[in-house]
């Protein structure tokens, strides 16, 4: 099985194919617009201005499941962000990332990926309170809260894993040495 065999949803309904994105590298994030990293769209945006041109594709997951923040439909989260931060990259379908009705996607993600490293003993700090507060983090693999990035490359390998507290700016080292 590949990345590129899974089917999501875009913000109306519509089922899409990963295999569209064959040939493009990707960051795949579960973000929240209520959330203290929802300032990391900015980031996100700036990479995604830089290195759309050049393949880059940006899959917005908006997620209820980590304090409940990411309450609004899905066209009221797009709304939000392209507002708010002047996001270019669509927000898809809002899912789930842990648990029974988590989305196939992220089950492979986590397959591929199932931890992160975390950099710097504030950052530590951080996401063992975190660890400590999400309802749904139960095993190590699990997605801890909103804003875990996955670098997908062109050939859809998922090679790398970050966590929430992980500046999107940084993931710029190891998106030039795959793009």
């Amino acid at each position: 099985m590949s990345i590129y065999d899974l089917k999501i949803k875009n913000r109306k309904g519509k089922e899409l194919s990963l295999e569209n994105y064959k040939g493009k590298t990707l960051i795949i994030v579960n973000t929240a617009t209520g959330c203290g990293f929802t300032p990391q769209y900015e980031g996100l945006e700036k990479l995604y201005e830089e290195y759309h041109n050049k393949g880059l594709e940006i899959l917005d997951f908006p997620c209820n499941q980590f304090g409940h923040q990411a309450p609004g439909t899905d066209d009221e989260i797009h709304e939000f962000c392209t507002a708010k931060y002047q996001t270019q990259f669509d927000q898809l379908q809002k899912i789930e990332v842990n648990g029974e009705n988590e989305h196939p996607l992220y089950t492979y993600l986590k397959q591929q990926q199932p931890t992160e490293e975390i950099e710097g003993l504030k950052n530590k700090m951080a996401m063992k309170a975190i660890e400590k507060i999400s309802t749904t983090y139960k095993n190590k693999e699990d997605i801890k809260w909103n804003f875990t990035k996955f670098l997908v490359d062109k050939n859809g390998n998922v090679v790398k894993r970050y966590d929430p507290t992980f500046d999107p700016k940084n993931i710029e080292k190891d998106l030039k040495e795959i793009i």
